[in-house]
């Protein structure tokens, strides 16, 4: 199954689930700590900041979407058979992460991200997944410091990243990961470029960990 396939089908379950009555579909709700690096300037003068990841996704694997196979236009059918995973955030306003690093030195910083497209692709299965990715995504956050000139971050960008999931039980796994994401470089105390990249924000690090509950939920989609 190639990533195109996947990305396809994901954008076609869309309209056909909002056409049924009512489907019950698995819900994972993740939420855990995070460390951020942003490389630069900020990486050396803090290295690490703090935050939270969030994740909420429908989780339709293979024995869902076998029940549910109305809920798949018929021409697709056949990929969706072939498929072990698809996973679909149900609204583009739930963040993906938030960043919450109170000035405990000379710098602190709040502010979020939002990832509007993702697509991951699972390296295994059973009770460990491995899984990689990328995606878009979009971070705004505010910097005030004593060492650094004040900065409101605002900057569309593009991440990879990996992630283990582990199955503890049927409805409570544990999660964690590592996820790059490479930003349009903004100077500190402005909007614009850097006059080199290495001045500004560029480079974001983060490392994660997310404790996740599923739970079956019946709505119209």
């Amino acid at each position: 199954m190639s990533p195109r396939r996947v990305a396809l089908l994901c954008t076609l379950l869309l309209p056909a689930l909002a056409s049924a009555q009512r489907v019950t579909v698995p819900v994972d709700v993740g939420v855990g700590p995070a460390a951020y690096m942003f490389f630069g300037p900020v990486f050396d003068d803090q290295p690490i900041h703090t935050g939270v990841k969030v994740s909420v996704e429908a989780v339709l694997d293979k024995q869902w979407l076998s029940k549910n196979p109305r809920a798949i236009p018929s021409r697709y059918r056949k990929y969706a058979r072939s498929m072990s995973e698809v996973r679909i955030s149900p609204s583009l306003l739930i963040p993906d992460s938030l960043i919450i690093s109170p000035k405990l030195r000379n710098t602190g910083m709040y502010g979020v991200t939002w990832k509007p497209l993702e697509l991951g692709v699972p390296l295994s299965e059973g009770p460990a997944r491995l899984s990689v990715g990328g995606g878009l995504l979009l971070t705004y956050a505010y910097l005030h410091s004593e060492t650094l000139a004040d900065t409101h971050f605002l900057r569309p960008g593009a991440e990879v990243g990996v992630d283990l999931e582990l199955r503890l039980s049927k409805n409570f796994l544990v999660s964690l990961g590592w996820e790059s994401a490479l930003y349009v470089p903004q100077e500190l105390g402005g909007w614009g470029l850097p006059d080199r990249v290495r001045d500004g924000i560029f480079h974001v690090g983060q490392a994660y960990l997310q404790f996740h509950v599923r739970f079956p939920y019946t709505t119209h989609l």
